[in-house]
């Protein structure tokens, strides 16, 4: 398999972690778009949430439980966070293994901003 994350999961390409489970692993994003960019996926490889089966719906948990910890370890729980999934080409998904980019470290602004 020829995907970045499942690399970074077995070790093959370096990371920075700073989480880590038997379902989820997290690591510094190598193109931060904020003070505190941190890649959160699970270790199974699922290409997008659009093929999450129902046996995988507690890995959803697990991220949330992942991004609640490395929030308050990286210091932005109270200050404010961003969670954001990415499905498929249209939303700007590159990596084809589901993940969720938390950011924070400063004013994120309106995600939706004035088009809506």
């Amino acid at each position: 398999m020829d995907c970045i994350f499942c690399k970074i999961i077995e070790g093959t390409l370096p990371s920075k972690k700073v989480y880590e489970t038997e379902q989820v692993v997290a690591f510094h994003d190598i193109q931060p778009k904020a003070p505190v960019h941190i890649v959160i996926v699970p270790k199974k490889h699922i290409p997008t949430m659009n093929d999450l089966q129902k046996e995988d719906y507690a890995l959803l948990g697990d991220i949330h439980e992942a991004a609640q910890q490395i929030a308050k370890d990286l210091g932005v729980a109270q200050s404010g966070y961003r969670l954001v999934n990415n499905c498929n080409k249209d939303s700007g998904q590159i990596v084809f293994h589901i993940h969720y980019h938390l950011l924070g470290g400063e004013p994120l602004g309106d995600i939706v901003g004035s088009r809506y």
